[in-house]
């Protein structure tokens, strides 16, 4: 299926749009309850662009139903398997907004999410922000486990370690403009706020309210300890183009973020 072209609207100061980046594969058990996220939304502006990465179960049967009866949201099918970082950019490439913001199929926000993160940039002068969030399991059922946006996240402290849950951040495109995902396996969304808060040449700013629900699945590549030494090394290396020595000594300082600053930020709710 080839996407629908996008009209676009008008863009207004008081109801800016924001483009909602959804790249999907084989989430035919979440993308319902995670398109229903958006149409719950109080801020009403916005476009979700869902880019399929040629998925095998019935994804895209399901997006199609929501995609016929809504006009904001808009569907682009593979032929072939990209992965996520291909499936954003084309998704980012389509976008109109005056934001972007991401969504992953499994993912879910709160109702109020865009109204109260807008109205914060606006009030804070800032291009880049997110936001605390919650982890829920595979069901939707709390695993009673906080992360806590930090007040400012300045970009030496981004380089070290990435403290923007991807789906609650928001950068103001009509600012700075559009950030692609580098080619690299993982650490993708890392990068992208690297950039942006090097775009913005100013720190980005962490709303404290709990404005979004993290799926953790049992497949998760990133709850794979085993290979945040690989990953994070390959970030320094392959994509910061850092000597080996170079990117070895940044690995170090990631790690001691990790197990001595980060948990700060990581609060286990009752």
């Amino acid at each position: 299926m080839q996407s629908k072209e996008i009209k676009k609207p008008t863009k207004g100061t008081d109801t800016p749009l924001v483009s909602i980046i959804t790249p999907l594969y084989n989430a035919e058990s979440f993308i319902a309850e995670t398109i229903q996220s958006v149409l719950n939304q109080t801020h009403a502006n916005w476009e979700q662009i869902i880019v399929d990465d040629a998925s095998s179960d019935g994804s895209m049967a399901v997006v199609k139903r929501y995609a016929d009866k809504d006009q904001r949201i808009h569907i682009q099918s593979l032929s072939e398997n990209k992965g996520a970082a291909f499936c954003r950019n084309r998704a980012t490439e389509m976008a109109n907004g005056n934001y972007i913001a991401f969504l992953d199929s499994d993912d879910l926000w709160h109702p109020e999410k865009l109204q109260r993160q807008l109205a914060f940039m606006e009030q804070n002068d800032c291009d880049v922000s997110f936001s605390s969030y919650l982890h829920i399991d595979e069901h939707g059922n709390p695993l009673h486990k906080r992360i806590v946006a930090m007040p400012e996240l300045s970009y030496q402290k981004q380089h070290k370690n990435n403290y923007i849950g991807n789906l609650t951040g928001i950068y103001r495109s009509e600012t700075l403009g559009k950030i692609p995902s580098p080619a690299i396996r993982k650490r993708q969304d890392w990068a992208v706020w690297l950039e942006a808060i090097k775009r913005s040449g100013k720190a980005a700013k962490g709303i404290q309210e709990d404005l979004a629900y993290y799926r953790v699945r049992q497949q998760s590549i990133s709850s794979d300890k085993t290979k945040l030494v690989k990953y994070n090394y390959r970030f320094y290396r392959e994509h910061m183009g850092y000597s080996s020595v170079k990117s070895s000594w940044n690995l170090m300082k990631f790690f001691m973020e990790y197990f001595f600053v980060r948990p700060k930020y990581i609060q286990k709710l009752k």
